[in-house]
């Protein structure tokens, strides 16, 4: 690979460590590039859909000419491996805050769990987390509960596509959902524990496909020495 390869633009599939926010990721990449490859101060790099500090997997970062196609790729569907917790509650909706309002699961049936998933299958209305980067009044929403403040989120409409390969180790449930874009997992692993009535939150959240691009083909060694690469036109 040249500068003039970056320039002209790359798509390349990081898979994001655990307590990296995405923007560090693409820091920390475009440092890299710019120091190996010499590219110019103003160099142009962007990913296409946020993953949160907490969540690992798929952050498809474009380069050059083809920061242009990151809301094209946004677009796409999601896939994650998802695990949540049931009969417990965090502020966070995930393992940033501690646990809270612990609740007895012994009368839960796998039955019900199963029903439960499958009230979640195409377009919902879901709410956002308080903790996450949704801007309100030109502020992130998560400064705002960071600082005490009461924050509203507004419901949108969202697509659970599909909800597979269902682990039931209670009080673990692991599954991969199919999504469309600006779904919040967390809101949904929420929404889960609601409706059983004894709360849950997510435990674990890797993104695996972003459209036709696949956590298989991403790596996490660029934080050492390589890179891996795909070539948009492929």
């Amino acid at each position: 690979m040249t500068d003039t390869d970056f320039l002209e633009g790359q798509i390349i599939l990081l898979d994001k460590p655990l307590d990296w926010t995405s923007f560090q990721a693409v820091n920390k990449l475009k440092y890299k590039l710019k120091s190996e490859f010499n590219l110019p101060k103003k160099f142009k790099i962007g990913h296409a859909g946020t993953l949160d500090p907490r969540a690992t997997g798929l952050l498809i970062v474009c380069t050059g000419k083809f920061t242009k196609i990151i809301p094209e790729i946004q677009d796409a569907p999601k896939e994650y491996f998802t695990e949540i917790k049931i009969g417990v509650q965090t502020e966070s909706y995930d393992t940033e805050k501690p646990e809270i309002l612990q609740q007895d699961i012994s009368n839960i049936t796998e039955v019900q769990i199963n029903e439960t998933l499958n009230k979640f299958l195409g377009e919902i209305d879901q709410k956002p987390p308080v903790f996450s980067a949704i801007k309100i009044e030109g502020n992130r929403a998560y400064d705002l509960a960071r600082a005490g403040k009461e924050v509203e989120m507004k419901s949108r409409k969202t697509t659970i596509n599909y909800i597979k390969d269902i682990v039931i180790e209670l009080p673990f449930v692991r599954f991969t959902v199919g999504c469309s874009k600006g779904t919040y997992i967390r809101s949904l692993a929420h929404d889960i524990g609601q409706d059983l009535v004894v709360g849950a939150y997510l435990t674990n959240l890797r993104r695996t496909k972003i459209g036709e691009y696949s956590i298989e083909n991403g790596s996490s060694e660029y934080l050492e020495n390589e890179y891996r690469f795909e070539d948009f036109n492929k």
